[in-house]
């Protein structure tokens, strides 16, 4: 549909009207017509900038949220930083057989450096690795007390790279958020001294890792795709470094029977899913939206298995899911009040295309995706 209707665009445009019109006496035209035409479509679809474009007019705010909201993964292995290691070769084989296929958006011009890639793919590995070592240590009230404590990593970090202020009224909605999610899941403080030293230390990289998936999207114009390619065989490198040292022996000796080694790479590929939504959400919105859809997640399984499995998490619990939600609203309402404040500037776009004789001819001057600028 995209492509059909980037064609009729096209044919639509003054110049091509005029050659289309005109008799067969200059063949030149029309191939030079026709070239315009495949690069187009070619720079429609394969250029960084047209890629992030489309992402966002795709996956919006809305589409991605639900896309993350949609996707779980439940995956029961003793090896938690092997079981990453899997999930992210596996993420890696399916966006080779995307690259292979020319379905994978291209990389931004050389924005980003060598360091800043290489930055995100060690966070990658410590903040994906490190949770599922705390997860695997720890209880699960005690994990998300820890994930409470990335919000305020996040503020305190992005005031201390970037300068940016938080409002006193977020600041009250974020804390209602916390207080609510801690009331309804931080009700078994289980750990241990190792699990709690792992959880500790993963809170920083997490923080950090949200960050720069959603800056590195919002300013310097990477899709999702493109940044995991880059990124994700920094983060195998690591992972492996990190096995000897976080997981338990035995794994060679572990059952790999038919039924667990497809629910492995079943899961593996719901992973993929997670990450790819997870990095369409912070390319869509902030590294605090995201934490607090991860919030607002928990405290919809939460209430959704009351309301409809009439499970029993007690009163406490749903009180505390209540407050977390309403901070939640009051949040989104801030930020969508800030949007609408913001200044929409006009939309400017640039041809990668040199300007045809024609167009030279009209006066006017035609950018690659049918718009004309006089």
């Amino acid at each position: 549909m995209l492509c059909s209707r980037e064609i009729l665009n096209f044919l639509i445009r003054k110049d091509v009207k005029k050659i289309l019109k005109r008799k067969d006496s200059d063949a030149g035209q029309r191939g030079k017509a026709l070239e315009d035409l495949r690069a187009s479509i070619f720079n429609k679809f394969r250029s960084s900038e047209s890629a992030k474009r489309q992402q966002q007019r795709i996956c919006g705010p809305v589409a991605a949220l639900t896309f993350n909201f949609m996707v779980l993964k439940n995956v029961g292995f003793q090896f938690p930083v092997f079981l990453t290691f899997i999930h992210y070769a596996v993420s890696w084989a399916l966006m080779a057989i995307l690259n292979s296929f020319a379905l994978l958006p291209a990389s931004p011009p050389s924005k980003s450096t060598p360091l800043s890639l290489f930055t995100l793919g060690v966070v990658m590995s410590l903040s994906t690795g490190l949770a599922n070592v705390s997860l695997k240590y720890n209880s699960v009230g005690f994990y998300q007390m820890a994930k409470i404590a990335v919000t305020p990593s996040i503020v305190l970090a992005e005031f201390i790279w970037y300068k940016k202020k938080v409002t006193f009224s977020k600041v009250v909605a974020l804390t209602v958020v916390s207080i609510g999610v801690a009331i309804a899941t931080v009700t078994d403080l289980q750990f241990s001294l190792f699990g709690a030293c792992v959880a500790v230390a993963w809170i920083i990289p997490s923080a950090v890792n949200k960050i720069l998936w959603s800056n590195m999207q919002q300013q310097e114009n990477w899709t999702a795709l493109s940044l995991m390619w880059k990124t994700t065989p920094i983060t195998l490198l690591f992972l492996v470094s990190m096995i000897p040292f976080l997981d338990p022996p035995g794994v060679l000796a572990f059952h790999w029977s038919f039924n667990n080694t497809s629910a492995i790479l079943v899961s593996a590929f719901l992973g993929f899913l997670l990450q790819w939504s997870g990095a369409l959400a912070l390319g869509a919105t902030s590294a605090i939206s995201h934490v607090v859809l991860g919030q607002f997640k928990t405290c919809v399984i939460l209430l959704g298995s009351f309301y409809l499995f009439g499970s029993n998490p007690g009163t406490t619990s749903i009180i505390g899911a209540f407050i977390a939600i309403g901070g939640m609203s009051f949040f989104t309402y801030l930020n969508l009040r800030d949007k609408k404040q913001q200044p929409q500037p006009g939309l400017q776009v640039s041809s990668a295309l040199p300007k045809s004789k024609l167009s030279e001819g009209n006066g006017d001057i035609c950018d690659g995706f049918g718009t004309e600028t006089v």
